[in-house]
């Protein structure tokens, strides 16, 4: 699992349009501090603050991997917590469907594929999407925990979460809001009327929120065929 781990976040830091923002995500995650890492990886804390707040240029892989290993290595130090909350062998209940793209689409590829609309039009698209999940909004709610929640990003958090069942769209948006990780795209399936807050939130965290009309089953199958 160490090595899974180590491979997803390092590919996610790198791919990312902004490598000291998903760092410090992650750091956030593991739930260490600048200093922390710092010290274990035997470096001024002013180096990671540098590259976190993009006063330094984006890292190489070298020291990517070196500050992932780090993270892991505190992380098992400490218990395994992170370690054993990614241990993503069994799918949770309220995933309808997930996976992986062959190769990243642009998030208005995205919509064009699954026909859908916007409902934060202000929002740029000029993000890559690697994937897809699809939720049950009910089933996630009522049964979905803190050591679940991290299943339903799959092997990156560049993807879209598709929520069915949705009513007003808040709670969905007020967990994303609640967890450093955040998708790429949020989309809801057929919801029943979309209250502003959870547009005010999606704005806010600066994901495109978007309403699909089509039958569940003919969205996932247009989405697998891009796996």
């Amino acid at each position: 699992m160490r090595e899974q781990l180590r491979e997803k976040i390092a590919g996610e830091i790198t791919l990312s349009a902004d490598a000291g923002k998903t760092i410090r995500k992650w750091r956030e995650e593991f739930g260490i501090s600048q200093q922390e890492l710092a010290r274990h990886l035997d470096i001024s804390p002013s180096v990671i603050s540098d590259y976190e707040s993009g006063r330094r240029r984006s890292p190489g892989i070298a020291i990517i991997r070196r500050m992932v290993d780090g993270l892991i290595d505190l992380d098992e130090a400490s218990g395994s917590n992170v370690l054993k909350r990614y241990d993503l062998g069994e799918k949770h209940d309220c995933i309808i469907s997930i996976n992986e793209f062959r190769t990243s689409i642009s998030a208005q590829d995205l919509m064009d594929l699954i026909e859908a609309e916007p409902l934060n039009p202000g929002i740029a698209l000029d993000r890559h999407i690697h994937g897809y999940t699809v939720i049950d909004s009910i089933k996630a709610i009522t049964s979905l925990s803190s050591f679940d929640y991290l299943k339903i990003y799959g092997w990156s958090s560049e993807r879209v979460l598709i929520f069915t069942g949705v009513k007003f769209g808040r709670s969905p948006m007020i967990a994303i809001r609640a967890h450093p990780l955040k998708p790429s795209v949020v989309g809801y399936h057929r919801p029943e009327h979309v209250d502003q807050l959870a547009i005010k939130l999606a704005t806010l965290e600066n994901i495109p929120l978007i309403k699909i009309d089509m039958p569940v089953a003919t969205m996932v199958d247009r989405l697998k065929k891009l796996t």
